[in-house]
């Protein structure tokens, strides 16, 4: 019986640059011939994964880092942020005057302001990952998914991120909302840009646990590959955990195995290392 691996999508399958490495693509494909399911493992909700990701020829998903859970199309787990949650979190958001957007599968929702306030912390983000380009990227080109001027007291929601004016709103926000999961992600190294909020005591770990229930195999077979603290959870649960290169010291500290950089076929080399091709 096959392996199921569990592939991060930002900085593991997806380099810096927004592009999916070739040799990626063709160690997934060769991997599912040889009889190993492969699912990603995302912070993204379904509406962020693009078109080309779906085509490399995946076996579903994990998003919202582990509010989600789909196989081949059959929704096993959906958790959401409740509409009283989120007008709770809109509101408070609005009164500090910080900047955000709503994240579900039917797309990103952004906050009045964020286009403009977003700008530079995403080009901060995108020089922090390497983009050689970081400089001119604007909010629509790094969300083409997103939506301005829609309705933000919803109740489809996976999570919310938004704009750190210091690292005191993400504690402020933790202790606000002690019924919600907070954390923090900025980009290669990790400080803190954005804040975010989702549902309790939801992981990438805790929504591998219920997809291996679904599919009645046991977590002796299974394989993470992450690249980010947000991982560490699903690299610590997974039997085996690969860190990539380009990865932070945190999580390569903790894994079995560290590959190579995502673009220096980071992916090929960890398959090609533990047998799956």
């Amino acid at each position: 019986m096959g392996k199921i691996i569990f592939i991060d999508v930002d900085g593991t399958l997806v380099d810096y640059e927004g592009n999916i490495p070739v040799s990626a693509v063709k160690a997934i494909r060769k991997a599912r011939e040889n009889g190993h399911r492969v699912y990603m493992s995302t912070g993204r909700s379904k509406a962020e994964v693009y078109k080309e990701i779906w085509d490399i020829g995946l076996d579903g998903m994990i998003g919202g880092n582990g509010s989600y859970v789909e196989d081949n199309g059959e929704v096993i787990l959906h958790q959401k942020i409740t509409a009283e949650q989120c007008r709770q979190i809109v509101d408070w958001l609005h009164e500090r005057g910080l900047e955000f957007y709503l994240e579900s599968n039917s797309g990103l929702y952004a906050s009045e302001h964020f286009e403009e306030k977003g700008e530079p912390v995403m080009q901060e983000y995108s020089k922090r990952k390497g983009r050689p380009d970081g400089e001119k990227i604007t909010v629509r080109s790094a969300f083409p998914e997103m939506i301005f001027g829609g309705e933000l007291y919803r109740d489809d929601l996976n999570k919310v991120s938004f704009i750190l004016s210091d690292y005191q709103d993400f504690l402020d926000a933790r202790e606000r909302f002690p019924q919600l999961q907070a954390g923090t992600w900025g980009g290669k190294g990790e400080t803190a840009l954005f804040g975010d909020l989702g549902v309790k005591n939801i992981t990438k770990a805790y929504a591998i646990e219920k997809l291996l229930e679904h599919l009645h195999r046991d977590v002796s077979d299974t394989i993470a590959i992450g690249d980010a603290k947000i991982d560490i959870p699903m690299l610590e649960y997974c039997s085996y955990g690969v860190a990539m290169g380009s990865g932070g010291d945190e999580i390569k500290a903790m894994a079995d195995y560290i590959t190579t950089d995502v673009d220096k076929d980071g992916i090929w080399n960890a398959f090609e290392y533990l047998g799956l091709i």
